[in-house]
Formats: structure tokens, sequence, C-alpha cells
């Protein structure tokens, strides 16, 4: 997580928690980044996306606070799961968060969100023992 200078000590590490605990339920790897984006918000988180170490399995939400921007960039892996509608209701829920002046409070909720659509459940029988 880089940027979100108004973020406390204790907020970071509220969404870093909540970011392990998503990628843990839902076997992807989640990362939020606040920053700037140079140009258009849609192709900085884009491009900030393909830079992680694995952006197939990877889900990264995009802040930019002075612009009142948020993005959600899945990978091919992560799309399976989490699909075009299910990222916009997390960046509903953060967006209400965020209008609330609960900046922290909304990536968590948004990242919990995300977590449960991509989550599998194990698959408790099948035709072989």
């Amino acid at each position: 997580m880089a940027g979100g200078e108004n973020l406390t000590d204790r907020e970071r590490a509220d969404i870093e928690r909540a970011a392990q605990r998503a990628g843990k339920l839902a076997g992807l790897t989640f990362r939020v980044l606040f920053a700037h984006a140079d140009g258009d918000t849609r192709t900085y988180a884009e491009r900030a996306h393909a830079s992680l170490t694995d952006p197939a399995g990877s889900v990264l939400i995009f802040i930019d606070p002075g612009a009142r921007q948020t993005q959600v960039v899945t990978g091919s892996l992560a799309q399976r799961t989490i699909d075009d509608r299910a990222a916009a209701l997390a960046v509903l829920a953060m967006t209400t968060g965020f209008s609330l002046g609960d900046l922290a409070g909304g990536v968590v909720d948004g990242l919990q969100m995300l977590a449960q659509y991509g989550h599998r459940p194990p698959i408790l029988h099948t035709d072989t023992p």
C-alpha cells in the first residue's frame, strides 16, 4: 500500500490485515494503492496492476483521493470469481465509507466484499471417494 498520507499507522495496519485476510479467503492477492493518477485513472490503475508480481491472480484497489476516483482491477484468474458487477458493488461500499469520512473503513469494507465474491466454497462430495 502506497500513499494515503492522511492515514494513521493503525489505519494502514487495518487495511493491510484486511488485504491479507481477503487473500487467504479468496486465494488471490489483494493490493491497495493510494496515489495520484497521471492522466486517466483506469489506465493508471491497469498499469499499476500489470506491474504486480502475479497480475493474473491479483486484485488491485486503486484510490486517487484527490480526484475522488476508485478503481478495482482484477487479473485473469481473479476475474473468474470477481466479475465487474462484484467490483462495482465493492466500489460502492468503499465510496459510501469515504463519503462518511472513513477512508480506511471504506477500504476494509471493500476488501471484505471482494473476498466474499472471490471465495469458492470447498467441494464437499464428488463422484469418487
